[in-house]
């Protein structure tokens, strides 16, 4: 007997996984976002496949919007709480940003962090 768990260090989401609707990404690249604006908020994400362990704080985990497959990495975030649906293999939780990337930032993460250039949202 044994379980599968993914762990990982990239909290990357949908709009209908629940990314935030203030991290607008056109309003980002015209006028960026301010940490101060979200910093203190707690975000929930909900219906992630699969069973998922997230680095716990004060150890951040990497924060990327998935839109339409391609990912932007927007910084970095605290998950503050975990839900596993056993039944539906899913994962839930919450979680508070706590970095943002200027947009030439966002720009040049993919390049950094991710070795998929499929997923590039910037390519």
């Amino acid at each position: 007997m044994g379980s599968i768990v993914e762990i990982n260090d990239t909290l990357q989401i949908t709009p209908d996984q629940g990314w935030p609707a203030e991290l607008d990404l056109e309003k980002h690249l015209k006028t960026p976002i301010k940490l101060e604006d979200v910093e203190n908020k707690i975000y929930e994400f909900h219906g992630k496949p699969k069973i998922r362990v997230y680095q716990q704080p004060p150890v951040r985990n990497f924060l990327a919007q998935n839109l339409d497959g391609k990912w932007i990495y927007w910084g970095q975030c605290f998950i503050t709480e975990i839900t596993h649906d056993y039944e539906k293999q899913e994962t839930s939780g919450k979680f508070k940003i706590v970095r943002l990337n200027s947009p030439d930032e966002m720009k040049e993460a993919f390049k950094h962090l991710d070795r998929n250039p499929q997923n590039d949202y910037f390519a």
